[in-house]
């Protein structure tokens, strides 16, 4: 089933417990990399060929995105944790229901805004300990 680009959202927890997700409204492209490290076991008895150790190596999960600034209370949220260097709970939603929840440190956000157009900004994120897909 083909699903929306539209309907995957980026949310940011409200720093409960457990957390209430606000969605980044002014989003217009988000991005995600899941990343894992491998963890080479190559040897003589390879015969040539590279050897990988299943489960080994670390694993994190990149988020990006771009859009218009709204001046939303989870924008806010994201600019305030951008600064501070705090670290928060978001959700990834997909439009099927799935989602990806986990802890995540704002490693980089841009602000930019031409004379005859609107304020955008871009955003990086980098989980910090487990994602849970559900």
């Amino acid at each position: 089933m083909i699903e929306k680009g539209s309907a995957f959202l980026l949310k940011v927890g409200d720093g409960a417990t457990p957390p209430v997700f606000a969605t980044v409204a002014g989003l217009r492209t988000t991005q995600l990399s899941v990343n894992g490290e491998a963890v080479v076991v190559t040897n003589k008895d390879s015969g040539g060929w590279r050897q990988l150790l299943s489960g080994a190596g670390v694993r994190s999960v990149s988020v990006s995105g771009a859009g218009v600034f709204t001046g939303s209370a989870a924008e806010a949220r994201l600019r305030g944790h951008a600064l501070s260097g705090m670290l928060d709970d978001y959700r990834l939603s997909f439009e099927g229901g799935e989602t990806m929840t986990g802890r995540f440190l704002v490693t980089r956000l841009d602000y930019a805004g031409d004379f005859n157009g609107e304020r955008s900004y871009t955003l990086s994120l980098e989980s910090s300990g487990q994602v849970v897909a559900a």
